[in-house]
C-alpha cells in the first residue's frame, strides 16, 4: 500500500517512511529470524526507501519530519552485520526524543512503545519473579502505552496501541489488564487475520479457551484472503499456522476433539511439501499436532494409524513426535515389548533433529526433552514399575516448567494432566490436589503466564481430591466451574489423562 501512495505521488514523504517500517523487524520476527538473503533484501529496499523520505523532508509536517529522521537509526548499512542491539537501542532512543516532542501523538505513541519492546521482544518480564525482565523497558512501554489509553480516548480506536498492550500484558503477573483491549481490537480491522487473533493470548491466559476456538478459527478464515493474494510460500504462512495451532490448544482445554483435529488437518493443508521447504525451521514443528490431540484424547490406534513421513530429514520433529506418541499408546494399550521398540526408534529419531529447527520460541531439541520423559513415565507404570514412572512424570514437568514462554504452550498437553492423574491411581491424591492447584494458578508454583485456569481437566481432578478427603465448601466453589467446563466439552471426562486406567 506505500509503494501504491508513492507511485501516485512520488514525493509523498511518509510513504517512504512507511516501506521502510514495514520492512525492517517486528515483536514476531526479530532480525535474528531473517534469512540472509531476507536481511540483504530488507536493509537495501528499507535504505532506499529512507533516502526518497529524506529528499522529500521540505515537505512534511515536524512530527513526520521526527519520524523518518528517527528510523534512520534502525538500520545498519552492513548486512552482514550480527548483532542488531545497537541499532534496536538506536531506534528506541531516537524515538523517545520524537515521544517527548510530541507526546499527544498516537501514532508516536505506538511507534517509540514498539521500539521499546522490540529491544527484548518476548523477554520484557521475568516470569519467576513476576516483575519486568532486567534490560528490558517494560516499564517505560506501559507507562507510554497506559497514558495513551488514560488521556485520549482516541486510543481505543488505534490498532497499534492496542495490539502493544496485549502483548506486552501476556507474560505479565496480570493479563486480564488487557482483556478490554482485546476485546476492541478483536473486530476492529477485520480484514487482517493476525488483529483479529490477538485478543485470544489474553484469552487463553484467563480461560476463555471458547473465545480462543473462535476468535482463531475466524482469523485463519480471515487470512485465506492473502493467501489469495500472496500464495503460501512466505513467511505470513506462520500466522495462518500460528491461528489454526492456536484453535487446536483452545479446543484441547474444552474437551472437544473434533475441532481440535480439524485444526490439526488445516495446518497439515497450509503445509504441503514445498512450503515446508520454505522455512523447515519454523515451519515443520507445526506438523506434530495430531499426535499430540490424539495423545490428548486418548485415541491410541489412532496414533498407531499415523502414517511415517518418508522424508525424515525434512520432517525430522514430526517424525520423533509420532514416535513419541506410539511408544505412549502402545504402553497404554499393554503391548510393552512394542513401546519398547517404539522407545528405541523415538531415542535415535530425537538425534537427529536439526539445531536450527523451532517451535516458535523453543528448539524442538528441547520440546523432545518433555517427550522423552512423559514416555519412559508412561512405559515404567504401564509395565508396573509405577515409581520409577511416576518419577519420570515429575521430571516431565520440571522440563515442560522450564521450557521458553510461547503461547499456545509448545508442550500441548499439561503434563501435570498425566502426572495428576497416575498419581490418583495409585492413591496419592495430595500429591495429586497440589498438581491440580499449581496447573489451574490456585497456587504460587507457576508464574501467572504458565497457568490453564478453569480447565475442565484439572478442575475434574482437583474436585476428585477434594471429594475424597472429605472437604465440601471449597468442592461447592472447584463444582461451579466444573460444571460450566463440562457444559461445553464434548466427551465425557473421568480423569485429567486418558493414561489413567478406567479414563
Amino acid at each position: 500500500c506505500f509503494r501504491n501512495a508513492l507511485d501516485v505521488d512520488p514525493s509523498t514523504a511518509m510513504a517512504g517512511w512507511g516501506i521502510a517500517y514495514a520492512l525492517g523487524p517486528n515483536y514476531n520476527r526479530p532480525w535474528e529470524i531473517f534469512s540472509e538473503d531476507d536481511k540483504i533484501d530488507a536493509l537495501s529496499r528499507a535504505h532506499a526507501a529512507l533516502a526518497k523520505a529524506m529528499d522529500a523532508l521540505d515537505n512534511v509536517s515536524p512530527t513526520e519530519r521526527a519520524l523518518i529522521t528517527a528510523l534512520a537509526e534502525r538500520y545498519p548499512e552492513n548486512a552482514e552485520t550480527e548483532d542488531f542491539a545497537p541499532w534496536n537501542d538506536a531506534f528506541a532512543d531516537a524515538m523517545r526524543r520524537v515521544y517527548a516532542a510530541h507526546p499527544g501523538d498516537l501514532d508516536v505513541a505506538f511507534v517509540f512503545a514498539e521500539a521499546l519492546m522490540n529491544r527484548t521482544p518476548w523477554a520484557l518480564w521475568d516470569l519467576p519473579g513476576g516483575i519486568p525482565a532486567e534490560g528490558a523497558s517494560t516499564e517505560e512501554a506501559r507507562d507510554v502505552l497506559e497514558a495513551a489509553f488514560a488521556n485520549d480516548p482516541a486510543a481505543w480506536d488505534h490498532p497499534g496501541l492496542l495490539h502493544m498492550y496485549i502483548h506486552l500484558m501476556e507474560m505479565s503477573p496480570f493479563p486480564e489488564l488487557a482483556l478490554r483491549h482485546g476485546d476492541r481490537l478483536s473486530g476492529m480491522v477485520p480484514g487482517a487475520g493476525h488483529l483479529v487473533h490477538m485478543a485470544t493470548h489474553i484469552d487463553v491466559l484467563t480461560g476463555d479457551y471458547q473465545a480462543v476456538v473462535e476468535r482463531n478459527l475466524r482469523a485463519a478464515k480471515v487470512d485465506e484472503a492473502y493467501k489469495d493474494h500472496a500464495g503460501g510460500e512466505n513467511f505470513y504462512t506462520l500466522y495462518r499456522l500460528h491461528n489454526l495451532h492456536f484453535a487446536a490448544y483452545g479446543a484441547m482445554f474444552l474437551a472437544q476433539p473434533e475441532p481440535a483435529i480439524q485444526a490439526a488437518k488445516a495446518i497439515e493443508t497450509e503445509l504441503p511439501e514445498p512450503v515446508v521447504r520454505v522455512y523447515p525451521e519454523v515451519f515443520e514443528a507445526f506438523l506434530s499436532n495430531m499426535p499430540h490431540i490424539l495423545v490428548r484424547f486418548g485415541r491410541w490406534q489412532e496414533v498407531l494409524d499415523l502414517p511415517i513421513p518418508e522424508d525424515r530429514d525434512l520432517y525430522a520433529y514430526t517424525h520423533a513426535t509420532i514416535l513419541y506418541a506410539r511408544a505412549v499408546a502402545l504402553a497404554n494399550l499393554g503391548r510393552h515389548d512394542e513401546a519398547q521398540t517404539a522407545r528405541a526408534a523415538f531415542l535415535e529419531a530425537e538425534q537427529s533433529i536439526p539445531e536450527e529447527r523451532m517451535m516458535f520460541n523453543n528448539s524442538c531439541r528441547d520440546v523432545l526433552k518433555v517427550a522423552r520423559a512423559m514416555m519412559e513415565g508412561e512405559i515404567a507404570f504401564k509395565s508396573s514399575d509405577k515409581a520409577a514412572g511416576l518419577k519420570h512424570l515429575r521430571n516431565a514437568v520440571a522440563i515442560d516448567d522450564a521450557l521458553a514462554y510461547e503461547e499456545p504452550w509448545v508442550w500441548m498437553q499439561p503434563t501435570r494432566h498425566a502426572l495428576g492423574a497416575l498419581l490418583m491411581e495409585v492413591g496419592e491424591y495430595a500429591e495429586a490436589e497440589t498438581v491440580y492447584r499449581a496447573d489451574l494458578g490456585l497456587d504460587d508454583t507457576l508464574s501467572r503466564p504458565c497457568q490453564h485456569p478453569r480447565n475442565v481437566w484439572s478442575l475434574h481432578g482437583l474436585h476428585e481430591c477434594l471429594t475424597r478427603r472429605g472437604e465440601t465448601a471449597e468442592a461447592r466453589l472447584i463444582k461451579l466451574d466444573l460444571d460450566r467446563a463440562l457444559a461445553r466439552a464434548d466427551i465425557p471426562i473421568k480423569a485429567s489423562c486418558f493414561c489413567r486406567s478406567g479414563a
